[in-house]
């Protein structure tokens, strides 16, 4: 009798028991219930009948779910969230089905959660099937990089998975199942044949009539090959072809023979005893070579302590001179594989002594004291860069960054600049002990310096301040502060702004408006405190206010252009590069637009992102190096041209 009692009872606490007594699936006559009481859920009938025992959904704010059961009598289903404390939640089926995408069962991540071990070692031993089981459920059996990485995110979560596909797209280009992207928005693609990357590569290479193209897809293979037995019998062709291609002078640098050579070399050493009978040499094009310091730009930054000890080699007498002169005019990696060859061979104190007369002399260039910054507290530099960390340097960073905007009419970021804005010690660190007048006196040329905008200015003034009371007089006014409101404007297109308004104004008139609606109705449910559909609601709208709030701000700052007013003399926002990648030779073209432009897939770059970045403000045949996630890659300019010129520049 005491089940029957419960099954009437009306009391909270045994309608919660009632509740776990009572789960069955939800069958066809509750779904017709359902869709008789509330008539939009007919449209909605394959996804209520995809809600069943042991189905798998995913919520954009509580993440992975199983349905565990249904409770005919309050007409919801129980969600066990895998996110800790949100197990056993009872939550209408109509409030449910608009808010979570419903799993099949062979989805992968279905698949860990019931074969955990089969898929943990694709994870582990076998990465490439699991990229080629992503890509065979894809209705044309192929996948982006980000579309990839939606996927592996909700496997193998945030953490886990960027590490495991840098370490997998490494893999993949051995895999003669997958076809791997050469530019980043093209897809990965699922072969119908298998085919090995080497096969590929030869094929490419003896179809290709550009001698750079033919050295990049050479250096691939000897990267990919093993031991070179798989290309073994294409060895004497390549090696002909290669000779073939340095000889050409009108269409290589200096640089990029050097690269060829060098590349020739490592593959004929395999059927050559004598590689240096080869001709050109190595040694031929430094000895003929007038500009060092160019001919390092021009080569793979791969190679830069290969060209060290090339020069060494071949210049005996005057091979540290070389190296000193090369690291004055350095930039980036090269910086840190110039000091670390002469550190290596014994020139710490030379190094040291020859730093100290480039600040005196101010020939302190801006890569190279950002170098010196940057490692000012590493364990391995920190002794010999000592000496270094003085007023001088301070005054050396401020003539570097003023030099550099004179020299750039353009509004062209200064990294240098953005550096010591972001080193929150760094003021303190160089003017420690220094007298007041010391002080004043770089204050005075901070505030006459044209590098730097004027938020990060006053920020930087607020730390001289701080430092030096003082300081405050020759500003006068009030004393600007670290945490100044004032924003950048950001530059953005007549389509683009429409478009974020549109968004507000849905956000505004409809969604918002629509949550409310929801938190009332879930409200109406019950007990708060068990009423999983009022937390989600209420989660809902602090995300819809999270997203108001920075439409908002982002529409306060937008500053509308059409792009007519860019230049063809060098690089800003409204124009199209041209861009050679230096470790392939492969031409990319961009549209660098507004912030809200971006669209990968049209080769069409927001200009805040890194590549835009550091080409803003280059001329044609300047060379760039870009990170982008950890990994740096150099890009030659080749030309630029206006967007409103192009045909259909329309967004």
């Amino acid at each position: 009798m005491l089940s029957v009692a419960l099954l009437v009872s009306d009391d909270p606490k045994t309608r919660s028991i009632r509740s776990i007594r009572d789960q069955t699936c939800m069958n066809k006559e509750a779904i017709d219930l359902l869709i008789q009481k509330v008539p939009r859920m007919k449209r909605e009938r394959a996804k209520l009948e995809a809600l069943q025992d042991g189905a798998y959904i995913v919520h954009r704010s509580w993440g992975i779910g199983r349905i565990t059961g249904y409770d005919s009598g309050e007409n919801k289903l129980i969600i066990d969230f895998e996110e800790e404390g949100r197990t056993g939640h009872a939550m209408a089926p109509e409030f449910l089905v608009e808010r979570v995408e419903i799993l099949k069962d062979d989805d992968l991540v279905v698949r860990y959660r019931k074969e955990p071990e089969a898929i943990e070692d694709m994870i582990k031993k076998r990465p490439g099937d699991l990229i080629v089981q992503i890509l065979g459920r894809t209705p044309d059996q192929s996948a982006t990089n980000t579309e990839i990485e939606n996927i592996l995110c909700r496997l193998l979560g945030q953490t886990r998975y960027k590490k495991w596909w840098n370490a997998t797209k490494k893999v993949l280009v051995r895999d003669p199942r997958i076809a791997v992207p050469s530019k980043k928005t093209a897809p990965y693609v699922l072969r119908e044949e298998p085919v090995t990357a080497e096969d590929e590569i030869l094929e490419e290479f003896f179809e290709t009539k550009a001698p750079k193209k033919k050295i990049n897809l050479a250096a691939k293979l000897i990267e990919m090959s093993v031991e070179h037995k798989d290309i073994e019998e294409a060895l004497p062709r390549i090696l002909k072809e290669l000779t073939a291609s340095l000889a050409e002078t009108r269409q290589l640098n200096d640089g990029e023979r050097l690269h060829g050579i060098w590349v020739r070399n490592d593959l004929a050493r395999f059927i050559h005893s004598d590689v240096e009978s080869l001709e050109p040499t190595s040694a031929s094009l430094i000895l003929a070579a007038s500009d060092y310091s160019t001919l390092a730009d021009q080569i793979p930054a791969t190679y830069y302590k290969r060209y060290l000890d090339l020069i060494e080699r071949t210049l005996p007498d005057t091979w540290d001179k070389v190296v000193f002169d090369l690291l004055k005019n350095s930039s980036g990696k090269f910086t840190s594989e110039c000091v670390n060859y002469l550190l290596d061979r014994d020139y710490e104190k030379t190094l040291q002594q020859t730093l100290q007369r480039w600040l005196v002399e101010q020939n302190l260039k801006a890569p190279v004291l950002m170098w010196v910054l940057k490692n000012r507290h590493s364990r391995k530099y920190a002794k010999m860069l000592d000496g270094l960390m003085t007023p001088r340097l301070l005054n050396a960073i401020f003539f570097a960054i003023d030099y550099e905007a004179l020299q750039n009419a353009s509004t062209r970021r200064i990294p240098l600049a953005e550096f010591i804005a972001d080193d929150q010690d760094l003021i303190a660190d160089l003017l420690k002990g220094a007298p007041p007048e010391t002080a004043h006196d770089l204050a005075q040329t901070l505030i006459l310096n044209q590098g730097f905008e004027d938020l990060s200015k006053k920020s930087l003034l607020a730390r001289f301040i701080k430092l030096y009371p003082t300081v405050q007089q020759i500003i006068g006014g009030e004393a600007p502060t670290a945490q100044a409101e004032e924003s950048e404007a950001l530059v953005v297109s007549k389509s683009s702004f429409d478009k974020r308004k549109r968004e507000y104004d849905e956000l505004v008139q409809v969604k918002i408006p629509q949550n409310k609606i929801d938190i009332a109705e879930a409200r109406a449910h019950g007990d708060l405190r068990e009423n999983a559909e009022y937390k989600m609601a209420r989660q809902e709208q602090d995300i819809l206010l999270a997203q108001k709030n920075e439409l908002d701000i982002d529409l306060a700052r937008a500053r509308v252009t059409d792009f007519s007013d860019a230049s063809t003399e060098q690089v800003g926002v409204g124009n199209v590069v041209d861009l050679e990648q230096a470790s392939t030779g492969n031409r990319v073209t961009y549209a660098i637009l507004g912030v809200w432009d971006g669209n990968p897939e049209k080769n069409i770059l927001s200009y805040q992102t890194p590549l835009a970045r550091a080409i803003i403000g280059k001329k044609v045949g300047e060379a760039v190096e870009v990170e982008i996630e950890g990994h740096r890659e150099g890009w030659r300019l080749k030309g630029i041209r206006r967007w409103v010129d192009e045909p259909g520049s329309a967004l």
